[in-house]
């Protein structure tokens, strides 16, 4: 039986588990339980702490799991990434005072900087000869300059509001472009590759339509052209000779414009339906 770390709480919980589920995987209906099996599939799922699942996959207690890439990072589990499943992204920045000293990587050389990453920030500066002193916080850490405990920050950043609020401007390169990733240990389990097949189909259905079209023979090769699908489009004849049904998978987010495209080649009945599962 495959055993799957799964986040419990946390921004990387619901989306994981929405995803098992599209790869059809049973889930826990009780948030309460932190153990839940799922006979059909033979696989079992250990609920746990985001931070603490790179340690169990890495010391073999678990197969496979998924987290954080921050979180593994940090973690120093042996546990390796085995695929981006492209959900929970996030930018770990450096942040210091508005005008202040510290406005370039070597100026927090010997500086206090708080962060609930220490591992990962300290691997990240010592690559680049910096050498500093980390503080580690659970949370909240762009209130720590403030309060005299640190004299730089390194934490999540989206716009960036949170930090200028608190007297802070970002600085220097990116720490880390974080995601959501599928993190495999010393266990070489048959259903990894399955998982891993199931959550890639989840991935695509989630970025691809199916659309279909009638379309007059003749421009058959010019829509092929807009709408090339994975190898080719597939092609029906119709009652009328002098027309062709055509199926094709584009991306979702290029749908309209393909609508578009194809209709202005005469096109018609152009239908697109979302695609609950796929492989490729």
């Amino acid at each position: 039986m495959l055993r799957i770390a799964v986040p419990n709480k946390g921004s990387l919980s619901e989306i994981a588990a929405e995803m098992l589920a599209e790869a059809g995987y049973s889930g826990r209906r009780d948030s309460r339980k932190l153990v839940h099996t799922d006979t059909r599939n033979d696989v079992e799922f250990f609920y746990l702490r985001p931070r603490d699942i790179a340690t169990y996959v890495g010391s073999g207690a678990l197969d496979v799991g998924i987290t954080g890439r921050d979180l593994l990072l940090d973690s120093g589990s042996s546990a390796t990434e085995i695929d981006s499943l492209e959900f929970g992204d996030s930018t770990f920045r450096f942040a210091s005072p508005a005008g202040g000293a510290i406005q370039e990587l070597g100026d927090l050389a010997g500086k206090r900087i708080a962060t609930s990453y220490p591992q990962l920030v300290d691997d990240f500066l010592r690559a680049r000869g910096v050498e500093s002193v980390l503080v580690k916080l659970d949370g909240a850490v762009e209130s720590a300059v403030q309060l005299g405990v640190a004299d730089a920050v390194a934490d999540v950043v989206s716009t960036g509001a949170t930090l200028r609020a608190a007297g802070l401007e970002i600085f220097g390169p990116v720490i880390l472009e974080s995601t959501a990733v599928l993190i495999g240990g010393p266990n070489d389990h048959p259903g990894i590759a399955r998982l891993l097949r199931r959550l890639r189909g989840v991935l695509v259905a989630r970025k691809y339509v199916l659309m279909d079209y009638d379309l007059p023979v003749d421009q058959l090769e010019a829509a092929s052209q807009v709408a090339g699908g994975m190898e080719s489009p597939t092609v029906s004849p119709l009652k009328d000779e002098q027309w062709v049904a055509v199926r094709v998978m584009v991306r979702a987010e290029e749908a309209n414009t393909i609508m578009d495209e194809l209709y202005e080649l005469g096109a018609r009945a152009i239908l697109v339906t979302a695609i609950h599962a796929a492989r490729l």
